[in-house]
């Protein structure tokens, strides 16, 4: 079965940034260089300080996020689902990822336990977000999974099979060389850069009706630049 990926666009009616005390171009400025290259929360932080710039970054890249779901291609009907490991403030915490067959990420959700709570948060929140149920569901053989999806998506086929899964998992590789330079996660909250991560991946693969003409290398600045014209 062939599924689209598409859905026609809207833009947001309003600036996500009503209420910001910083003009949208500097907000953006700040949330680009934190979440496209290679630098630390606190690297971030020292270059914005220097031009007199204090910003939180977690909420920001929040709101470009949520402005930016209006252009956001639905996702395909086949979710990969798996979990990882990071580290917050030196306490292991669980990672649930999931993409579909465009290699979109769905959506990521950080919790303290790999357990049926867990996952339930996770496709509900997905699905409300998305406003979207999968057709198909991927797994490991993790025993959470079975009664989860039986309770929230009874027609799905949930498919259990050894490498099925392989693709997320390489997926979580992108997550951790990421998270490599940041020098450690030291809250909760802060660990919501995981989400911005994601975004920014599904802008680089062409999953946001943004920079879609512009040439790979600068469909981010492209994005970014259309994304700032309705905000």
């Amino acid at each position: 079965m062939k599924y689209s990926n598409r859905r026609r666009p809207s833009l947001p009616p309003r600036s996500a940034f009503a209420g910001f005390r910083f003009p949208p171009e500097v907000i953006m400025v700040a949330v680009r260089l934190y979440l496209r290259y290679d630098l630390s929360y606190r690297d971030v932080e020292e270059l914005l300080i220097e031009r007199g710039v204090e910003a939180d970054h977690v909420t920001v890249f929040r709101l470009l996020a949520d402005a930016a779901r209006f252009c956001r291609h639905a996702p395909g009907g086949r979710w990969i689902v798996d979990e990882t490991y990071v580290k917050v403030n030196g306490v292991w915490r669980y990672v649930h990822r999931a993409v579909d067959q465009h290699g979109q990420v769905i959506d990521v959700l950080l919790s303290t336990r790999r357990d049926a709570a867990a996952a339930r948060r996770f496709f509900r929140r997905a699905m409300t977000i998305l406003k979207a149920r999968p057709t198909e569901v991927v797994t490991d053989a993790a025993p959470v999974y079975p009664a989860v999806l039986d309770e929230l998506v009874p027609s799905a086929w949930h498919h259990v099979e050894r490498h099925a899964n392989n693709r997320i998992e390489a997926d979580h590789s992108q997550l951790k060389h990421r998270l490599r330079p940041m020098r450690g996660l030291q809250t909760d909250r802060t660990a919501q850069i995981i989400a911005g991560h994601a975004f920014m991946q599904n802008l680089r693969r062409g999953h946001y009706e943004l920079g879609v003409d512009a040439p790979r290398g600068l469909r981010v600045a492209a994005a970014f630049t259309e994304l700032a014209t309705p905000i």
